[in-house]
């Protein structure tokens, strides 16, 4: 197998994007990333595309060849459509990583886009919960907050964690993102915010509150994948991706305990061996902090702290710019960057790429040399984990 790399990255501002088609930011993305690695479009030689709602977003399935047209890639170049719900980028960029790696294409374009947006809050918030088991799930009228609203309950009680302490502790993880989406200037929110304004912010579900959840978003973000001794002769700081995983979950009723998600331990694990790194070797991070309880289960289960440890992290300063622990976050993450679910992974590894090339400006971790990027799909039923180190 081949040592993969990332060449150039492209991402347009998340946030709402009116005027603009699915296909039009992602060809943004798309040419800016190629530009990027010193390519052209006919370079290309497979596109894996990443969109969850098209069809309910603009009444479009079947988008990646359309895509592929706009960005003008040869016909001789598949395109191929990637759906593992928030997950979707990330996955698509690791199954083009191991095709890479294996020797079936040199050069790959991957990434995603979504227009949650458009659809409204009511059917943003019914097409989201498609991703939750229809059989089991549906018919209680849960949606994903009302999962991670269960969460935070159990970490709450199996800890022994007085819920308003844990509040307090997840508020600051609030704070923090977008303390670090305030100097991101593709993020949503680009605004500081209080655990005060947390806490005083109106119940979406019961103890999660309107600033514990991430926003719905529009936009794109892409990259180009190629082996890394073509990548030394193209650009100047090739990326490795060190090691990937992806392992899958279920229905919430097969999963014992909602605060440790087994799918994020297995593929963390594989990740870390495959890299020939540990968790203490992990820089800075971007991770899925959908909800603020969210981040907090992500690096229980990852590895970063023990299990019932994490909570409080984010109050301490451990994981904000300048803490002592790698860093969480910094692009804002979902909560503050935003999460258009179809693109939300390539925008991750967008941000770890930049922080390892020392290209993240104000946000810049200093000296990272390994970065770890996490995405969850679903209620826990999709994981993907990929680790990135200067080349």
């Amino acid at each position: 197998m081949r040592e993969v790399a990332i060449l150039g990255t492209g991402m347009t501002r998340f946030g709402i994007w009116e005027k603009k088609t699915n296909t039009e930011l992602f060809a943004e993305a798309a040419l800016d990333a190629i530009a990027a690695s010193g390519l052209e479009p006919r370079d290309m030689q497979a596109l894996f595309f990443g969109n969850c709602l098209g069809d309910f977003e603009e009444g479009q399935l079947h988008m990646a060849p359309f895509a592929h047209s706009a960005i003008g890639l040869p016909v001789s170049a598949p395109a191929q459509r990637f759906e593992s719900a928030c997950a979707t980028a990330t996955v698509a960029i690791r199954q083009a990583a191991l095709l890479v790696a294996a020797g079936v294409y040199d050069v790959v374009l991957a990434g995603g886009t979504e227009k949650a947006n458009s659809m409204g809050t009511p059917l943003a918030t019914r097409t989201f919960a498609m991703a939750c088991h229809a059989q089991t799930e549906t018919p209680t009228g849960l949606t994903f907050p009302g999962v991670f609203a269960m969460a935070a309950h159990t970490y709450s009680s199996k800890y022994n964690i007085p819920l308003p302490e844990l509040k307090r502790d997840m508020a600051e993880v609030a704070v923090k993102n977008h303390f670090h989406g305030a100097k991101n200037p593709k993020a949503q929110f680009q605004k500081e915010i209080t655990a005060e304004m947390v806490l005083g912010g109106f119940m979406v579900a019961d103890p999660l509150q309107l600033l514990d959840c991430c926003p719905f978003s529009d936009g794109a973000a892409a990259v180009v994948i190629t082996d890394m001794k073509r990548a030394k002769e193209l650009v100047a700081k090739p990326v490795a991706i060190a090691g990937t995983g992806q392992a899958s979950g279920g229905p919430l009723a097969k999963q014992k305990d909602l605060t440790v998600v087994r799918a994020r331990v297995e593929t963390s694990r594989a990740a870390f061996a495959q890299a020939g790194l540990t968790p203490a070797d992990v820089d800075v991070i971007e991770l899925h902090d959908c909800f603020t309880i969210a981040e907090i289960l992500a690096l229980e289960a990852i590895g970063f702290y023990g299990f019932g440890e994490a909570h409080g992290a984010a109050a301490r300063g451990e994981t904000r710019l300048g803490g002592k622990g790698p860093v969480v976050n910094p692009s804002g993450g979902l909560k503050a960057k935003g999460h258009p679910i179809g693109a939300t992974g390539a925008a991750q590894i967008v941000e770890i790429v930049e922080q390892l090339r020392e290209e993240a400006g104000a946000r810049q971790v200093q000296g990272a040399k390994v970065g770890y990027v996490d995405t969850l799909g679903g209620d826990f039923g999709t994981v993907c984990n990929i680790i990135l180190r200067r080349g």
